[in-house]
Protein backbone atom coordinates (compact mmCIF):
# COMPACT_ATOMS: atom_id res chain seq x y z
CA UNK A 1 0.00 0.00 0.00
CA UNK A 2 1.19 3.55 -0.75
CA UNK A 3 1.47 5.31 2.65
CA UNK A 4 2.55 9.01 3.32
CA UNK A 5 2.90 9.77 7.36
CA UNK A 6 1.26 12.74 8.56
CA UNK A 7 4.46 14.44 9.88
CA UNK A 8 5.83 13.69 6.41
CA UNK A 9 3.39 15.85 4.84
CA UNK A 10 3.73 18.58 7.79
CA UNK A 11 7.36 18.51 6.70
CA UNK A 12 7.34 19.23 2.82
CA UNK A 13 5.05 21.48 3.61
CA UNK A 14 7.35 23.33 5.97
CA UNK A 15 9.95 23.46 3.81
CA UNK A 16 8.28 24.42 0.96
CA UNK A 17 6.95 27.20 2.77
CA UNK A 18 10.01 28.37 4.70
CA UNK A 19 11.58 28.44 1.15
CA UNK A 20 9.17 30.96 -0.04
CA UNK A 21 9.73 33.08 2.63
CA UNK A 22 13.42 32.83 2.70
CA UNK A 23 13.79 33.22 -0.97
CA UNK A 24 11.28 36.14 -1.04
CA UNK A 25 13.60 38.80 -0.21
CA UNK A 26 16.03 38.03 -2.86
CA UNK A 27 12.57 39.51 -5.31
CA UNK A 28 13.15 42.99 -3.71
CA UNK A 29 15.19 46.14 -4.19
CA UNK A 30 18.69 46.20 -1.94
CA UNK A 31 17.64 48.88 0.48
CA UNK A 32 13.68 47.71 0.97
CA UNK A 33 15.20 43.98 1.89
CA UNK A 34 17.75 45.88 4.64
CA UNK A 35 14.52 47.86 5.87
CA UNK A 36 12.35 44.71 6.72
CA UNK A 37 12.13 44.36 10.64
CA UNK A 38 14.54 41.33 12.61
CA UNK A 39 12.08 38.88 12.58
CA UNK A 40 11.40 38.83 9.03
CA UNK A 41 13.95 37.30 7.36
CA UNK A 42 15.69 39.94 4.86
CA UNK A 43 18.81 38.29 3.72
CA UNK A 44 19.60 38.11 0.12
CA UNK A 45 22.07 36.05 -1.91
CA UNK A 46 25.80 37.05 -1.91
CA UNK A 47 27.00 37.33 -5.02
CA UNK A 48 30.85 37.16 -5.86
CA UNK A 49 33.39 39.42 -7.47
CA UNK A 50 32.39 37.86 -10.94
CA UNK A 51 28.99 38.93 -10.63
CA UNK A 52 28.75 41.90 -8.23
CA UNK A 53 31.89 43.69 -9.49
CA UNK A 54 34.99 44.54 -7.02
CA UNK A 55 38.81 44.47 -6.46
CA UNK A 56 41.19 41.31 -7.13
CA UNK A 57 44.27 41.31 -5.54
CA UNK A 58 47.43 39.39 -5.14
CA UNK A 59 49.88 39.83 -2.41
CA UNK A 60 53.39 38.84 -2.09
CA UNK A 61 54.58 38.82 1.71
CA UNK A 62 58.28 40.04 1.87
CA UNK A 63 59.43 37.27 4.13
CA UNK A 64 63.10 38.24 4.01
CA UNK A 65 62.21 41.22 5.81
CA UNK A 66 60.33 39.20 9.01
CA UNK A 67 63.72 37.17 8.89
CA UNK A 68 66.52 40.34 9.32
CA UNK A 69 63.59 41.78 11.52
CA UNK A 70 64.41 38.81 13.80
CA UNK A 71 68.03 38.47 13.43
CA UNK A 72 68.46 42.32 14.41
CA UNK A 73 66.42 40.93 17.39
CA UNK A 74 69.39 38.17 18.15
CA UNK A 75 71.75 40.79 17.32
CA UNK A 76 70.28 42.96 20.32
CA UNK A 77 70.25 40.15 22.86
CA UNK A 78 73.73 39.20 21.76
CA UNK A 79 75.21 43.00 22.83
CA UNK A 80 73.01 42.67 26.13
CA UNK A 81 74.33 39.58 27.02
CA UNK A 82 77.87 40.55 26.00
CA UNK A 83 78.19 43.87 27.62
CA UNK A 84 76.41 42.25 31.14
CA UNK A 85 79.39 39.87 30.67
CA UNK A 86 81.83 42.51 30.02
CA UNK A 87 82.89 41.41 26.83
CA UNK A 88 84.90 43.46 24.66
CA UNK A 89 83.15 42.85 20.92
CA UNK A 90 83.40 44.50 17.44
CA UNK A 91 81.48 43.65 14.01
CA UNK A 92 78.36 43.03 15.41
CA UNK A 93 75.68 42.81 12.89
CA UNK A 94 73.74 40.59 10.31
CA UNK A 95 75.36 38.65 7.74
CA UNK A 96 72.87 36.91 5.71
CA UNK A 97 71.06 34.48 7.80
CA UNK A 98 72.88 34.90 10.38
CA UNK A 99 74.26 37.56 13.59
CA UNK A 100 77.66 38.11 13.69
CA UNK A 101 80.14 39.43 16.66
CA UNK A 102 83.80 39.50 17.06
CA UNK A 103 85.27 39.26 19.87
CA UNK A 104 88.68 40.81 20.65
CA UNK A 105 90.06 39.61 23.04
CA UNK A 106 91.01 35.16 22.80
CA UNK A 107 90.36 34.80 26.41
CA UNK A 108 86.92 35.58 26.65
CA UNK A 109 85.69 33.32 23.21
CA UNK A 110 84.94 30.70 25.07
CA UNK A 111 82.53 32.66 27.40
CA UNK A 112 80.71 34.59 24.91
CA UNK A 113 80.04 30.94 22.80
CA UNK A 114 78.35 29.85 26.17
CA UNK A 115 76.13 32.85 25.67
CA UNK A 116 75.19 33.25 22.66
CA UNK A 117 74.65 29.71 22.11
CA UNK A 118 71.75 29.60 24.57
CA UNK A 119 70.33 32.38 22.98
CA UNK A 120 68.23 31.00 20.22
CA UNK A 121 67.41 27.12 20.38
CA UNK A 122 66.64 27.38 16.14
CA UNK A 123 70.39 28.41 15.56
CA UNK A 124 73.64 26.98 14.90
CA UNK A 125 76.91 28.71 16.21
CA UNK A 126 80.17 28.80 14.37
CA UNK A 127 83.84 30.23 14.89
CA UNK A 128 85.31 31.79 11.63
CA UNK A 129 89.04 33.46 11.65
CA UNK A 130 89.64 32.74 15.59
CA UNK A 131 87.22 35.45 16.79
CA UNK A 132 84.04 35.48 15.20
CA UNK A 133 81.06 34.41 16.22
CA UNK A 134 78.52 33.39 13.65
CA UNK A 135 74.81 32.57 15.11
CA UNK A 136 72.94 31.41 11.98
CA UNK A 137 69.45 30.45 11.66
CA UNK A 138 69.06 26.71 11.00
CA UNK A 139 66.91 25.82 7.67
CA UNK A 140 63.78 24.45 10.20
CA UNK A 141 64.05 28.17 11.71
CA UNK A 142 63.53 30.04 8.27
CA UNK A 143 60.99 28.16 7.68
CA UNK A 144 59.08 28.48 10.74
CA UNK A 145 59.61 32.03 10.26
CA UNK A 146 58.19 32.06 6.59
CA UNK A 147 55.33 30.29 7.53
CA UNK A 148 54.07 32.31 10.73
CA UNK A 149 54.69 35.31 8.57
CA UNK A 150 52.17 33.95 6.00
CA UNK A 151 49.68 33.05 8.41
CA UNK A 152 49.82 36.13 10.51
CA UNK A 153 49.62 38.37 7.54
CA UNK A 154 46.64 36.68 5.89
CA UNK A 155 44.79 36.54 9.34
CA UNK A 156 45.95 40.68 9.42
CA UNK A 157 44.66 41.07 5.73
CA UNK A 158 41.50 39.61 6.60
CA UNK A 159 41.30 41.97 10.14
CA UNK A 160 41.33 45.00 8.09
CA UNK A 161 39.69 43.25 5.25
CA UNK A 162 36.48 43.02 7.54
CA UNK A 163 36.88 46.46 9.83
CA UNK A 164 36.29 47.98 6.20
CA UNK A 165 32.75 46.10 5.88
CA UNK A 166 33.16 44.57 2.79
CA UNK A 167 30.98 41.47 2.72
CA UNK A 168 32.04 37.70 1.30
CA UNK A 169 35.85 38.68 1.33
CA UNK A 170 37.63 35.92 -0.54
CA UNK A 171 41.87 36.00 1.33
CA UNK A 172 43.59 32.93 1.06
CA UNK A 173 46.95 31.40 0.58
CA UNK A 174 48.17 31.10 -2.64
CA UNK A 175 51.51 29.79 -3.75
CA UNK A 176 54.22 30.19 -1.12
CA UNK A 177 54.58 33.54 -0.25
CA UNK A 178 51.29 35.15 -1.85
CA UNK A 179 47.93 36.02 -0.59
CA UNK A 180 44.90 36.21 -2.56
CA UNK A 181 42.31 39.13 -1.82
CA UNK A 182 38.85 39.11 -3.70
CA UNK A 183 36.52 42.07 -2.53
CA UNK A 184 33.40 41.99 -3.90
CA UNK A 185 31.53 45.26 -4.29
CA UNK A 186 34.12 47.51 -3.09
CA UNK A 187 33.72 51.06 -4.70
CA UNK A 188 36.97 52.65 -3.54
CA UNK A 189 39.75 50.11 -4.21
CA UNK A 190 42.55 52.42 -3.70
CA UNK A 191 41.53 52.97 -0.27
CA UNK A 192 41.90 49.23 0.32
CA UNK A 193 45.41 49.47 -1.19
CA UNK A 194 46.20 51.61 1.18
CA UNK A 195 45.25 49.87 4.29
CA UNK A 196 46.41 46.72 2.54
CA UNK A 197 49.69 48.14 1.72
CA UNK A 198 51.25 50.11 5.46
CA UNK A 199 52.91 47.59 7.52
CA UNK A 200 51.04 49.57 10.50
CA UNK A 201 54.05 48.71 13.20
CA UNK A 202 53.84 51.38 15.47
CA UNK A 203 56.49 51.55 18.38
CA UNK A 204 56.97 54.24 21.17
CA UNK A 205 60.81 54.92 21.97
CA UNK A 206 63.12 57.64 23.13
CA UNK A 207 64.10 60.79 21.13
CA UNK A 208 68.03 61.17 21.76
CA UNK A 209 68.55 64.80 22.62
CA UNK A 210 71.72 63.51 24.08
CA UNK A 211 73.60 64.45 20.40
CA UNK A 212 73.30 66.37 17.63
CA UNK A 213 71.38 65.84 14.81
CA UNK A 214 72.98 67.62 12.33
CA UNK A 215 76.34 65.45 13.32
CA UNK A 216 74.45 62.20 12.48
CA UNK A 217 73.20 63.68 9.02
CA UNK A 218 76.74 63.99 8.76
CA UNK A 219 77.71 60.66 9.28
CA UNK A 220 78.68 60.17 12.88
CA UNK A 221 74.85 58.35 14.39
CA UNK A 222 75.78 57.18 17.74
CA UNK A 223 75.60 53.70 18.65
CA UNK A 224 71.94 52.49 19.76
CA UNK A 225 70.41 55.29 18.14
CA UNK A 226 68.84 55.55 14.20
CA UNK A 227 67.88 58.74 12.21
CA UNK A 228 64.16 58.75 10.98
CA UNK A 229 61.61 60.61 8.82
CA UNK A 230 59.34 62.77 10.15
CA UNK A 231 55.79 62.02 8.87
CA UNK A 232 55.05 66.15 9.55
CA UNK A 233 55.45 68.43 5.74
CA UNK A 234 58.86 68.32 4.45
CA UNK A 235 61.78 71.32 5.47
CA UNK A 236 62.53 73.94 3.03
CA UNK A 237 64.60 71.72 0.86
CA UNK A 238 61.88 69.69 0.11
CA UNK A 239 63.00 66.84 2.08
CA UNK A 240 61.47 65.12 4.97
CA UNK A 241 62.67 66.70 8.75
CA UNK A 242 65.00 63.73 10.20
CA UNK A 243 64.96 63.56 14.20
CA UNK A 244 67.27 61.54 15.93
CA UNK A 245 65.99 58.53 17.86
CA UNK A 246 67.21 55.91 19.99
CA UNK A 247 66.65 51.80 18.77
CA UNK A 248 65.23 50.61 21.34
CA UNK A 249 61.48 50.00 21.82
CA UNK A 250 60.14 51.22 25.24
CA UNK A 251 56.57 49.97 24.09
CA UNK A 252 55.13 48.34 21.46
CA UNK A 253 51.84 48.71 19.39
CA UNK A 254 51.37 44.79 19.89
CA UNK A 255 50.25 45.53 23.62
CA UNK A 256 47.36 48.07 21.87
CA UNK A 257 43.55 46.38 22.47
CA UNK A 258 41.80 50.03 21.02
CA UNK A 259 41.79 52.62 18.96
CA UNK A 260 39.13 54.94 17.64
CA UNK A 261 39.51 58.42 15.43
CA UNK A 262 38.76 61.85 17.64
CA UNK A 263 39.68 64.91 17.81
CA UNK A 264 41.96 66.99 20.12
CA UNK A 265 40.41 69.41 22.48
CA UNK A 266 43.37 71.80 22.43
CA UNK A 267 43.55 71.87 18.96
CA UNK A 268 40.32 70.82 17.44
CA UNK A 269 42.14 68.32 14.75
CA UNK A 270 41.73 64.72 14.06
CA UNK A 271 43.99 62.40 16.17
CA UNK A 272 44.29 58.78 17.30
CA UNK A 273 43.64 57.62 20.90
CA UNK A 274 44.76 54.59 21.89
CA UNK A 275 44.34 52.13 25.06
CA UNK A 276 47.31 49.39 26.09
CA UNK A 277 46.27 46.19 27.47
CA UNK A 278 47.71 45.69 31.34
CA UNK A 279 50.96 44.74 29.97
CA UNK A 280 51.34 47.61 28.36
CA UNK A 281 49.76 50.14 30.43
CA UNK A 282 52.20 49.33 33.23
CA UNK A 283 55.10 49.67 30.56
CA UNK A 284 53.89 53.05 29.78
CA UNK A 285 53.31 54.40 32.93
CA UNK A 286 56.70 53.42 33.83
CA UNK A 287 58.50 54.57 30.89
CA UNK A 288 56.33 57.69 31.25
CA UNK A 289 57.46 58.17 35.14
CA UNK A 290 60.84 58.05 34.58
CA UNK A 291 61.19 60.26 31.34
CA UNK A 292 59.60 63.07 32.59
CA UNK A 293 60.81 66.29 30.46
CA UNK A 294 61.65 64.25 27.20
CA UNK A 295 60.49 63.52 24.16
CA UNK A 296 58.69 60.14 23.78
CA UNK A 297 58.14 59.24 20.18
CA UNK A 298 55.37 57.36 18.56
CA UNK A 299 56.77 55.52 15.13
CA UNK A 300 54.84 54.31 12.75
CA UNK A 301 56.48 52.33 9.88
CA UNK A 302 59.83 53.90 10.60
CA UNK A 303 58.15 57.58 10.87
CA UNK A 304 57.89 59.52 13.34
CA UNK A 305 54.25 60.49 13.62
CA UNK A 306 54.15 62.60 16.60
CA UNK A 307 56.95 63.42 19.47
CA UNK A 308 55.81 65.30 22.62
CA UNK A 309 57.55 65.76 25.79
CA UNK A 310 56.50 64.12 28.36
CA UNK A 311 55.27 66.65 30.79
CA UNK A 312 53.73 64.42 33.85
CA UNK A 313 53.42 60.80 34.44
CA UNK A 314 50.73 58.78 31.74
CA UNK A 315 49.25 55.45 34.57
CA UNK A 316 45.47 55.42 33.10
CA UNK A 317 47.26 53.20 30.29
CA UNK A 318 45.68 55.24 26.97
CA UNK A 319 47.06 58.37 25.13
CA UNK A 320 47.03 59.73 21.78
CA UNK A 321 48.38 60.31 18.76
CA UNK A 322 48.50 63.67 16.87
CA UNK A 323 49.80 64.61 13.62
CA UNK A 324 48.63 66.30 10.61
CA UNK A 325 45.88 64.23 10.35
CA UNK A 326 42.32 64.46 7.85
CA UNK A 327 39.41 62.93 9.21
CA UNK A 328 39.94 59.61 6.81
CA UNK A 329 43.34 59.71 7.41
CA UNK A 330 42.73 59.32 11.23
CA UNK A 331 39.80 56.78 10.72
CA UNK A 332 42.64 54.64 8.49
CA UNK A 333 44.98 54.80 11.27
CA UNK A 334 42.65 54.09 13.61
CA UNK A 335 41.34 50.43 11.66
CA UNK A 336 44.91 49.54 10.78
CA UNK A 337 45.93 50.38 15.20
CA UNK A 338 43.27 47.86 15.61
CA UNK A 339 43.73 45.30 13.18
CA UNK A 340 47.15 45.11 13.89
CA UNK A 341 50.67 45.37 12.33
CA UNK A 342 51.46 42.80 9.26
CA UNK A 343 54.87 41.03 10.14
CA UNK A 344 56.27 42.21 6.70
CA UNK A 345 55.46 44.52 4.17
CA UNK A 346 53.31 43.46 1.40
CA UNK A 347 53.41 44.03 -2.51
CA UNK A 348 50.65 44.13 -4.71
CA UNK A 349 51.91 42.02 -7.79
CA UNK A 350 48.27 41.40 -9.45
CA UNK A 351 45.55 43.84 -9.31
CA UNK A 352 42.35 43.99 -11.40
CA UNK A 353 38.95 45.51 -11.08
CA UNK A 354 35.91 43.75 -12.40
CA UNK A 355 33.19 46.15 -13.27
CA UNK A 356 29.62 46.01 -12.19
CA UNK A 357 28.76 46.15 -15.84
CA UNK A 358 30.18 43.12 -16.39
CA UNK A 359 28.61 41.80 -13.18
CA UNK A 360 24.98 42.14 -14.42
CA UNK A 361 25.81 41.05 -18.36
CA UNK A 362 26.61 38.01 -16.60
CA UNK A 363 23.87 37.31 -14.14
CA UNK A 364 21.43 38.16 -17.49
CA UNK A 365 23.07 35.53 -19.34
CA UNK A 366 22.96 32.96 -16.06
CA UNK A 367 19.04 33.81 -15.85
CA UNK A 368 18.74 33.50 -19.64
CA UNK A 369 20.29 29.74 -19.56
CA UNK A 370 18.62 28.82 -16.56
CA UNK A 371 14.94 29.42 -17.92
CA UNK A 372 15.91 28.06 -21.16
CA UNK A 373 17.30 24.98 -19.33
CA UNK A 374 14.08 24.39 -16.66
CA UNK A 375 11.55 25.72 -19.77
CA UNK A 376 13.36 22.43 -21.93
CA UNK A 377 13.17 20.00 -18.61
CA UNK A 378 9.80 21.07 -17.74
CA UNK A 379 8.39 20.37 -21.74
CA UNK A 380 10.67 17.36 -21.63
CA UNK A 381 9.11 15.86 -18.53
CA UNK A 382 5.31 16.65 -19.52
CA UNK A 383 5.75 15.11 -23.26
CA UNK A 384 7.34 11.59 -21.62
CA UNK A 385 5.29 11.24 -18.48
CA UNK A 386 2.16 13.35 -18.56
CA UNK A 387 0.50 14.28 -15.92
CA UNK A 388 3.26 12.63 -13.71
CA UNK A 389 5.71 14.69 -15.30
CA UNK A 390 4.03 17.68 -14.68
CA UNK A 391 4.14 16.83 -10.77
CA UNK A 392 7.86 16.07 -11.73
CA UNK A 393 7.98 19.92 -12.70
CA UNK A 394 6.70 21.47 -9.94
CA UNK A 395 8.68 19.43 -7.61
CA UNK A 396 11.77 20.91 -10.18
CA UNK A 397 10.33 24.71 -9.16
CA UNK A 398 10.34 23.99 -5.43
CA UNK A 399 14.06 23.01 -5.96
CA UNK A 400 15.04 26.10 -7.65
CA UNK A 401 13.36 28.22 -4.66
CA UNK A 402 14.91 25.79 -2.15
CA UNK A 403 18.50 26.51 -3.71
CA UNK A 404 17.92 30.04 -3.60
CA UNK A 405 16.62 30.13 0.14
CA UNK A 406 19.46 27.94 1.22
CA UNK A 407 21.94 30.47 -0.19
CA UNK A 408 20.41 33.42 1.33
CA UNK A 409 20.14 31.83 4.83
CA UNK A 410 23.77 30.69 4.22
CA UNK A 411 25.15 33.55 3.16
CA UNK A 412 27.02 31.55 0.52
CA UNK A 413 28.88 33.65 -2.19
CA UNK A 414 27.27 32.92 -5.69
CA UNK A 415 29.86 33.39 -8.70
CA UNK A 416 29.22 32.54 -12.26
CA UNK A 417 30.66 28.94 -11.68
CA UNK A 418 28.00 28.76 -9.45
CA UNK A 419 25.59 29.80 -11.51
CA UNK A 420 26.51 26.84 -13.73
CA UNK A 421 26.18 24.56 -10.91
CA UNK A 422 22.53 25.69 -10.65
CA UNK A 423 21.86 25.12 -14.05
CA UNK A 424 23.26 21.91 -14.16
CA UNK A 425 21.20 20.94 -10.79
CA UNK A 426 18.26 21.71 -12.85
CA UNK A 427 18.94 18.94 -15.57
CA UNK A 428 19.98 16.83 -12.85
CA UNK A 429 16.89 17.52 -10.59
CA UNK A 430 14.36 15.18 -12.37
CA UNK A 431 16.90 12.10 -12.84
CA UNK A 432 15.55 10.56 -9.75
CA UNK A 433 12.25 10.95 -10.59
CA UNK A 434 13.13 9.57 -14.47
CA UNK A 435 14.35 6.46 -12.29
CA UNK A 436 11.21 6.45 -10.50
CA UNK A 437 8.56 6.86 -13.24
CA UNK A 438 10.38 4.44 -15.20
CA UNK A 439 10.30 1.83 -12.26
CA UNK A 440 6.53 2.16 -11.94
CA UNK A 441 6.46 1.93 -16.41
CA UNK A 442 8.09 -1.39 -15.98
CA UNK A 443 6.25 -2.55 -12.43
CA UNK A 444 2.61 -1.07 -14.82
CA UNK A 445 3.99 -3.73 -17.66
CA UNK A 446 3.98 -6.24 -15.20
CA UNK A 447 0.40 -6.18 -14.46
CA UNK A 448 0.67 -4.83 -10.85
CA UNK A 449 -1.93 -2.12 -10.04
CA UNK A 450 -1.69 1.13 -10.17
CA UNK A 451 -1.05 1.61 -6.20
CA UNK A 452 1.45 -1.74 -6.04
CA UNK A 453 3.78 -0.55 -8.57
CA UNK A 454 3.82 3.22 -7.58
CA UNK A 455 4.80 1.81 -4.20
CA UNK A 456 6.92 -1.17 -6.14
CA UNK A 457 8.65 1.99 -8.24
CA UNK A 458 9.48 3.97 -5.17
CA UNK A 459 11.11 1.44 -2.83
CA UNK A 460 13.31 -0.10 -5.85
CA UNK A 461 14.58 2.87 -6.97
CA UNK A 462 15.35 4.70 -3.54
CA UNK A 463 18.29 3.20 -3.13
CA UNK A 464 20.02 4.06 -6.66
CA UNK A 465 19.06 7.35 -6.09
CA UNK A 466 20.95 7.58 -3.00
CA UNK A 467 23.84 5.73 -3.99
CA UNK A 468 23.74 8.54 -7.70
CA UNK A 469 23.70 11.77 -5.51
CA UNK A 470 25.91 11.03 -2.38
CA UNK A 471 28.69 9.83 -4.83
CA UNK A 472 28.06 12.83 -6.85
CA UNK A 473 28.06 14.90 -3.53
CA UNK A 474 31.28 13.11 -2.05
CA UNK A 475 32.53 14.68 -5.96
CA UNK A 476 31.27 18.09 -4.63
CA UNK A 477 32.62 18.07 -1.09
CA UNK A 478 35.99 17.31 -2.21
CA UNK A 479 36.21 20.22 -5.22
CA UNK A 480 35.01 22.49 -2.23
CA UNK A 481 37.79 21.52 0.27
CA UNK A 482 40.95 21.35 -2.39
CA UNK A 483 39.37 23.91 -5.45
CA UNK A 484 39.57 27.70 -4.74
CA UNK A 485 37.97 30.64 -5.86
CA UNK A 486 35.30 29.27 -9.10
CA UNK A 487 36.00 25.72 -8.25
CA UNK A 488 34.18 26.14 -4.77
CA UNK A 489 31.85 28.28 -6.18
CA UNK A 490 30.45 25.73 -8.38
CA UNK A 491 30.64 23.07 -5.33
CA UNK A 492 28.85 25.33 -3.01
CA UNK A 493 25.83 25.19 -5.42
CA UNK A 494 25.91 22.03 -6.74
CA UNK A 495 26.19 20.52 -3.12
CA UNK A 496 23.24 22.50 -2.19
CA UNK A 497 21.16 21.53 -5.07
CA UNK A 498 21.79 17.77 -4.91
CA UNK A 499 20.55 18.27 -1.07
CA UNK A 500 17.27 19.97 -2.15
CA UNK A 501 16.52 17.97 -5.33
CA UNK A 502 16.91 14.31 -3.41
CA UNK A 503 14.16 16.06 -1.14
CA UNK A 504 12.05 17.33 -3.89
CA UNK A 505 12.32 14.20 -5.96
CA UNK A 506 11.41 12.07 -3.04
CA UNK A 507 9.31 13.61 -0.95
CA UNK A 508 7.53 16.53 -2.94
CA UNK A 509 6.91 14.62 -5.87
CA UNK A 510 5.85 11.31 -3.75
CA UNK A 511 3.20 13.44 -1.67
CA UNK A 512 1.64 14.83 -4.93
CA UNK A 513 1.68 11.18 -6.51
CA UNK A 514 -0.01 9.50 -3.31
CA UNK A 515 -2.69 12.40 -3.25
CA UNK A 516 -3.55 11.66 -6.29
CA UNK A 517 -3.76 8.40 -6.26
CA UNK A 518 -5.91 8.47 -2.77
CA UNK A 519 -8.50 10.73 -4.57
CA UNK A 520 -8.82 9.97 -8.12
CA UNK A 521 -8.08 5.62 -7.11
CA UNK A 522 -7.29 4.79 -10.85
CA UNK A 523 -7.32 1.16 -12.46
CA UNK A 524 -5.01 2.30 -14.52
CA UNK A 525 -2.00 4.21 -15.11
CA UNK A 526 -1.09 6.97 -18.21
CA UNK A 527 2.37 6.86 -17.74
Amino acid sequence: MVYFAKWKIILVFAVCALGIIFVAPNFLATKTAEGLPDWLPHKQISLGLDLQGGSHLLLEVEVDAVIKEYLEGLVDSMRVELRKARIRYGGLGVEGFGATATIRKPEQLATAQKLIEQLDPNTTLEVQNGNKIVLTLTEQGIQDQRRSAIEQSIEIVRRRVDETGVREPTIQRQGEDRILVQLPGVDDPERIKRLLGKTAKLTFQMVDEQNSVEAAKAGRIPPGSVLLPEADEPGPDGKPNLLLVKKRVMVSGNTLVDAKPSVSQRTNMPVVTFRFDTIGARKFGAVTSKNVGKRFAAVLDGKVVTAPEIREPILGGSGEISGRFTTQEAQDLALLLRAGALPAPLTIMEERTVGPGLGADSIAAGKIASVIGMVAVIAFMMAAYGRFGAMADVALIFNIILIGAALSVLQATLTLPGIAGVVLTIGMAVDANVLIFERIREETRLGRTPISAVDAGYSRAIKTIIDANVTTLIAAVLLYMFGSGPVRGFAVTLSIGIVTSMFTAIMVTRLMVVTWLRRKRPRTLAI
